[in-house]
């Protein structure tokens, strides 16, 4: 029903710069301070917090913590080094106009942590969080919303999560956080060019409310291979797939394991590109348009445990045929 082999095929590679000037992570502190009663002259402690997360990082270690104190906006920052930043379910972030509320631009050996932060676009930002290189991240207890897409044929914007590795091995989590309300995609990695691997986690997450609601394609890359889990989610009312899987060449394999999630009220409810194989169990799709459409060389295996029933088209073959037929369930 779709042409997703003609829109990925048009896809900008243009990478997303947030507005936010780079800091510097060489300071002394394991752990710094932000209050909304802070200021960034202060040495952003506890007693004498500062006021930005851009400053407080300036003043920490590698594999330092940043920690919000009480209910506050604390502003755009880039990451280059491994950091926590603890925004204790009360810390918010504006992202800049064009740009990201935080990109990460680390070492492949860093790891980065995010947690318990509401980032807004406020409907004029690109994306919420952009990472471009890291060893590891994970996000959890976020809120992601109300980032614009400036153009349909681009991946690089309109995204809460964009993860778009060029190299290496990414590791990846993504917990109890929702996406939502963006132009292109709650969750997205997309790797937009050369060969790099992942082994992701995506679990408890809602994404509603944008294009691509959970999007794991690797179509613009040359190589690597990518292991996704998908699991206790719900993608729902999202303008084309709740959940989109795979890509577009043989030489970026994409293996996932979709399990309990609910996937619905979208145009298609889960689509398995090209170069993947997708173990799809425990769910329930109903209420798309199309259930689960399936491209070649593609494979759903299933043990018949999903609930996948009305849809106006239950199962939907793109392509040459399905690899591997699901019947009703």
């Amino acid at each position: 029903m779709k042409s997703y082999g003609q829109c990925f095929a048009l896809l900008s590679v243009t990478a997303i710069v947030a507005s936010a000037p780079a800091h510097a992570q060489n300071g002394t502190l394991t752990r710094s301070f932000v209050s909304s009663t802070g200021v960034d002259s202060n040495p952003c402690t506890i007693t004498q917090p500062c006021a930005t997360f851009a400053h407080a990082y300036t003043t920490i270690g590698a594999n330092g913590i940043i920690a919000a104190l009480d209910p506050g906006r604390y502003g755009p920052m880039n990451i280059t080094g491994p950091v926590t930043i603890n925004g204790n379910g009360w810390a918010a972030i504006t992202a800049p106009a064009n740009g990201s509320g935080i990109t990460i631009n680390a070492d492949s050996s860093d790891n980065v942590v995010l947690k318990g932060l509401e980032i807004d676009g406020a409907g004029a930002a690109h994306n919420g969080i952009t990472l471009n290189s890291a060893g590891s991240i994970t996000v959890t207890d976020c809120i992601l919303e109300n980032f614009i897409n400036e153009n349909i044929n681009s991946q690089t914007t309109g995204n809460g999560i964009l993860l778009q590795p060029t190299s290496g091995t990414l590791a990846f989590t993504i917990t109890n956080t929702t996406a939502s309300n963006s132009g292109y995609a709650g969750v997205s990695y997309f790797p937009p060019s050369e060969s790099p691997s992942a082994n992701g986690t995506i679990d408890h997450v809602v994404a509603n409310a944008d294009l691509y609601g959970i999007n794991v394609n690797t179509a613009l890359a040359t190589g690597g291979t990518t292991v996704v889990t998908v699991s206790n989610s719900i993608a729902s009312g999202n303008a084309n797939s709740g959940i989109v899987i795979g890509g577009g060449v043989s030489v970026a394999p994409v293996k996932a394991s979709i399990d309990n999630v609910t996937v619905s009220s979208n145009v298609v409810g889960i689509t398995g590109l090209s170069s993947a194989s997708i173990l799809l169990g425990r769910s329930v799709i109903t209420g798309n348009t199309d259930g689960v459409e399936n491209g070649t060389p593609n494979t759903f295996y299933t043990y018949q445990d999903n609930r996948i029933n009305l849809n106006g088209h239950d199962i939907c073959v793109c392509g040459d045929g399905l690899n591997t037929t699901l019947a009703l369930q």
